[in-house]
């Protein structure tokens, strides 16, 4: 697929693109004078970059600066590709670094407008100690709880991609743009050529969103305001503004509401939970995120090469501009590339004061060989750990089927709340019966047993209420 031509467009047509009428304030750091053709001594290499400035207007690769998106103030910082391919050397790593300190320094979001062929050759091992200094600098920005997002444009290849690009908490791309670690000229004569585009690293699970160049002001802007960052002042900013404090603890995420099911009461019985919870006709998470958010933004993927179609991770708002993350089982088996998202998104919930929602109906845990081979028990173990180190109050619904620690893996401790469609076992009633070498006859019985009616889970204090 050829790359939209908008993802060519120069480092200030791409601010221009996101900010529009709010205009750019462009900042630059403190001089540095180089040596002559570079710390290399490389043979017209000076002369290399004036011809660069003299074709872009620009004095180096990267310009940063503050501006709107929407409602909200960032840092922006754009590539201009014309400039030797967008590459990375001393100076633009002065620049880099210098945008995530003015993020950190005014507590802002920082959204990267990413356009580059990675580390600039004439400067050797200089250049590429650049990307040590990108990933110290976006941790500061991590640990301080502000958001990063990429927008990668064509090409975004080699150390650009792995630091500024695939190193920001929310990845999104123009549409044929290519993406990868690999750029074109470096990687196997052979290769597939999709996997190193935006399509491809979508498809698995390293890119959020595709945009197209028309939405993304508009895409942006929404995820400014999901990820927490504060709505911009009015007034213009004076030179030399005070550091915004950090975030408040939020409030909990608020109880999903009910949605209408074909069945009426709780059910009388255990095997009446379970087949009530299994049923085709009792609303699912779509239904409940629907009526939940009017404004959905979701996360695709673990990072990792996976995804779980089966499982539904993002965030969102709600009518009040309340922003809530949400983690949502779709009734199928979760399968290792879904508890890695989940617990993905709870951390940076977590890390950016954001409530979070989980839903849960998941017979249980995806238990194929292939499962096993892609790390289930550590990814559930993950999970686990997700949910107990978040310091954000974590609200969990179980809607369905709540199907052993594959479903425990995603409640909220003492914050769990189930519908009348719902049950939660230690194991389901069918393999429970067989390790009791039970006639599949006591299967309702051993569901009775097992206790696992939404009645009975609120009085075992595994659940605190049912929504109905």
């Amino acid at each position: 697929m050829s790359a939209d031509p908008s993802s060519r467009m120069t480092a200030r047509e791409a601010i221009a693109l996101l900010t529009g009428a709010a205009g750019f304030t462009e900042h630059r750091p403190p001089p540095r004078t180089l040596p002559p053709d570079g710390p290399l001594g490389w043979a017209g290499y000076d002369a290399a970059r004036e011809r660069a400035a003299e074709r872009t207007g620009e004095e180096e690769s990267v310009v940063y600066g503050t501006g709107v998106v929407g409602d909200r103030e960032c840092v922006l910082l754009s590539f201009e590709f014309g400039f030797l391919g967008g590459s990375l050397g001393q100076l633009t790593g002065d620049r880099l670094e210098a945008a995530y300190e003015l993020a950190l320094a005014r507590r802002l979001p920082l959204l990267a407008l990413v356009a580059t062929g990675g580390s600039r050759m004439q400067e050797g091992m200089v250049a590429l100690t650049q990307l040590q200094r990108v990933a110290a600098a976006s941790t500061r920005l991590r640990a301080a709880g502000l958001p990063q997002i990429a927008v990668v444009r064509d090409p975004t290849t080699g150390g650009g991609w792995a630091t500024v690009g695939a190193g920001a908490d929310v990845v999104l791309a123009l549409p044929g743009a290519q993406v990868g670690f690999a750029g074109s000229r470096v990687r196997p004569p052979d290769a597939d050529p999709y996997a190193y585009g935006a399509e491809g690293q979508f498809a698995a699970g390293q890119v959020d969103a595709v945009v197209p160049a028309g939405e993304l002001r508009g895409t942006v802007g929404l995820w400014l305001r999901a990820l927490g960052a504060r709505e911009a002042p009015e007034a213009p900013r004076s030179a030399a503004p005070l550091p915004r404090a950090p975030h408040d603890p939020p409030p909990a995420a608020p109880l999903p509401r009910a949605q209408p099911s074909s069945v009426s009461g709780l059910p009388t019985s255990g095997r009446e939970a379970v087949e009530r919870a299994r049923s085709a006709q009792r609303p699912r998470a779509e239904a409940y995120l629907a009526d939940y958010f009017t404004v959905r933004l979701p996360l695709h993927g673990d990072r990792c090469g996976g995804t779980d179609p089966g499982l539904l991770t993002g965030f969102g708002l709600r009518a009040d501009g309340q922003p809530v993350a949400y983690v949502a089982q779709c009734g199928t088996p979760t399968r290792p590339a879904g508890y890695r998202a989940a617990a993905r998104t709870i951390r940076l919930a977590d890390r950016l004061g954001v409530p979070v929602l989980t839903l849960i109906d998941t017979p249980g845990a995806a238990n194929d060989a292939e499962a096993e081979r892609a790390g289930a028990g550590a990814a559930i173990a993950d999970t686990f750990a997700a949910i107990a180190a978040a310091r954000v109050p974590v609200t969990t619904l179980v809607i369905g089927e709540g199907g052993s620690g594959g479903a425990l893996a995603l409640a909220a401790p003492g914050n769990s709340h189930v519908t009348a469609d719902s049950y939660f076992s230690v194991i389901a009633p069918e393999p429970a019966a067989a390790i009791l070498k039970r006639p599949p006859a006591e299967t309702g019985a051993t569901a009775d047993q097992l206790r696992l009616r939404p009645q009975d889970l609120v009085e075992l204090g595994i659940a605190r209420s049912i929504v109905t």
